[in-house]
């Protein structure tokens, strides 16, 4: 029996690289290679193989070593899934999202899992100005524009290939003018899972013209697992001495000393501790929707930004970055809208996303570090999720 099992697995491996070899002529556009799924708690292919506005959208597993797996789609390049071994050996899919390519494109929340830009968080009433020239961006978090635009990179079908049973690679190009920004903008996502447990993001851009960047990657957190009801009870620490505090829309002014705040995570702190002291940047935010300044700044390699432990699962994850900011964002405008793939509701506060990047608003703002972008040059970040479990 186990000799046939193992026959059948075979055929099925091959005849799934058979049926998408023949894509390999067909433009890059058209490139979409998956892996047969190994874990029955993964979403299944069928849901998200489709054609969206004449490109093709599927999903891709990867897996390491130490039975680590994640579910991703070309479609905003975005994580459908990450399962993670709690202290009891249990799998637990530790990341927010949806069953299907519909249930992503249908859901209210748009930002589940996905790559955001080209401009990740806030710019104030959609403007900047480069060599003199404004520009004008979509304005779809009024009065500011945010993550990019109404159809920013988490909108758009990326072309993906499977490199190995461990990375995928999607890229895009941004036409010169896409929601009002300048330059045609070529970006590279690869996602990959190490064999050291680690979720590595890796970003590549380039550009032929002048241009302003700053690209992360969405996820919403849940280390107890989606579905497990809120994470306030998580413990966080966050390598950052300084914030920025913002106005009523959530943009910048200017750096602040956690010291003495409801932002001081330089020790842990449960997330939802503080929620009620009253402090009026929590207020501003309906809670935590802040960027915090990392202490280490900007990294050739990545430096330890956060760790954040899961209160029932056990399940740490450590966040290295070689970007200066870190958003912390406490879910705090999730609504119970949406059914999620465990068939529980996206409630209030059941997820937190801390999204590597640069500052919110730098365009306009010269004393933060620059997000210029210029031809010839490359922008290049790396942001790699270190997961174990307490002992």
């Amino acid at each position: 029996m186990k000799k046939i099992c193992c026959s059948f697995l075979l055929f099925v491996l091959l005849y799934s690289a058979a049926c998408n070899s023949g894509d390999t002529d067909k433009g890059k556009s058209d490139t979409v290679q998956s892996v047969v799924p190994t874990e029955i708690s993964l979403p299944g292919i069928a849901a998200f193989d489709s054609v969206v506005n004449g490109k093709k959208t599927s999903l891709f597993y990867l897996t390491n070593k130490n039975n680590l797996k994640a579910a991703i789609t070309n479609y905003g390049a975005r994580m459908v899934s990450l399962l993670v071994p709690d202290k009891a050996g249990k799998p637990r899919d530790i990341i927010l999202g949806f069953n299907s390519l519909n249930g992503f494109m249908s859901s209210s929340e748009k930002y589940y899992g996905a790559i955001v830009g080209r401009y990740g968080n806030r710019i104030a009433r959609g403007k900047f100005s480069l060599d003199g020239k404004s520009y004008q961006l979509d304005i779809n978090n009024s009065p500011n524009t945010l993550h990019g635009g109404s159809t920013g990179f988490h909108s758009r079908i990326w072309d993906a290939v499977q490199l190995d049973s461990q990375k995928v690679a999607l890229s895009y190009v941004s036409v010169d003018g896409e929601e009002g920004y300048p330059g045609t903008v070529t970006a590279k996502v690869i996602y990959t899972l190490t064999d050291n447990d680690e979720l590595r993001i890796d970003y590549e851009i380039k550009t032929d013209k002048k241009t302003i960047i700053n690209i992360t990657n969405h996820n919403f957190w849940n280390l107890n697992g989606e579905g497990s009801g809120t994470v306030n009870q998580h413990d966080l620490m966050i390598e950052a001495t300084t914030f920025n505090p913002v106005d009523s829309t959530l943009i910048p002014l200017g750096v602040k000393s956690v010291s003495g705040t409801p932002f001081d995570f330089i020790t842990f702190h449960k997330i939802g501790e503080r929620l009620d002291s009253g402090d009026l940047q929590l207020k501003y935010g309906k809670g935590y929707d802040h960027n915090f300044i990392l202490d280490k700044g900007i990294t050739i390699e990545p430096g330890l930004a956060a760790i954040v432990k899961g209160d029932l699962s056990g399940i740490n994850m450590e966040i290295f970055t070689t970007e200066p900011g870190i958003q912390f964002y406490g879910g705090n405008f999730m609504q119970g809208k949406n059914t999620l793939k465990s068939g529980a509701k996206d409630d209030y506060r059941t997820a937190f996303c801390l999204e590597t990047q640069h500052f919110p608003d730098s365009p306009n703002q010269p004393s933060f570090p620059t997000t210029i972008l210029e031809p010839g040059k490359v922008y290049r970040s790396t942001t790699l999720h270190k997961f174990s479990t307490a002992k």
